[in-house]
């Protein structure tokens, strides 16, 4: 990672939901800029939930690009992308995964993690995410660190370091004006199975796009209760 750049937030973005939509749309994968914008811009499995445009996604895309994160390849008339994270991380897809919701949901316990991971890599216990995030946080350049804990919390939360150091007061405000905690549980095994809904919806739309090309139509057809692309 020594040799890597700080990533912005929208760029960690990006390539964090590659790295998702990799595992859990693997028909439509890779992803066009229009359905990169809107895995993005997903309001559920998202923290922060952001609104960014086509514009800022193409220009993360091509930064990415510059240290061999995403691939491109052409796919009919739109050209498509997929990340590189291993490779050029050299990590395995234990670590890259649990890199990717961290980026995706921001700090969480590793029990959080385990959950929120089980769509791209399934941990047997909690114990085996430690090991990894352990492993990770001791690299000669850490990739993520755990976090002092919360007033009341009774399990330290981890945080990714893709974007540069976590400003933990910062994170400790934002925690403490929550209307609601996340925690182990049914709250979190509801918000997992909401991701996946949100996923297949994703992958619906994504294989219409697909097909729409295919035909040579030119406008994008939309699937019902999709939301419309937003210019900005």
């Amino acid at each position: 990672m020594s040799n890597l750049p700080v990533l912005s937030p929208f760029e960690a973005r990006v390539l964090g939901v590659l790295i998702e939509k990799e595992k859990t749309v693997p028909d439509s994968y890779p992803l066009s800029v229009n359905t990169l914008m809107l895995g993005c811009n997903q309001k559920t499995a998202r923290d922060p939930v952001m609104a960014v445009t086509e514009n800022e996604v193409q220009l993360a895309v091509d930064s990415l690009k510059n240290y061999a994160l995403i691939i491109e390849s052409s796919g009919g008339r739109v050209m498509r992308y997929a990340h590189n994270a291993r490779r050029v991380f050299k990590l395995p897809e234990q670590s890259v995964a649990l890199l990717a919701v961290l980026v995706l949901r921001g700090p969480q316990t590793a029990g959080e993690l385990r959950i929120n991971c089980d769509r791209l890599h399934p941990f047997a216990d909690i114990s085996s995410v430690d090991a990894f995030l352990e492993e990770l946080a001791a690299a000669e350049t850490p990739w993520v660190v755990r976090l002092t804990k919360l007033p009341g919390s009774r399990e330290h939360r981890w945080a990714h370091l893709l974007c540069g150091a976590v400003d933990e007061e910062a994170f400790k405000v934002a925690a403490s004006s929550a209307p609601g905690s996340v925690d182990l549980g049914e709250a979190a095994a509801l918000k997992a199975n909401v991701a996946r809904l949100n996923d297949e919806v994703a992958a619906l739309r994504a294989m219409v796009e697909k097909i729409q090309f295919e035909l040579g139509l030119q406008k994008p057809v939309l699937m019902p209760g999709c939301p419309a692309t937003r210019a900005g």
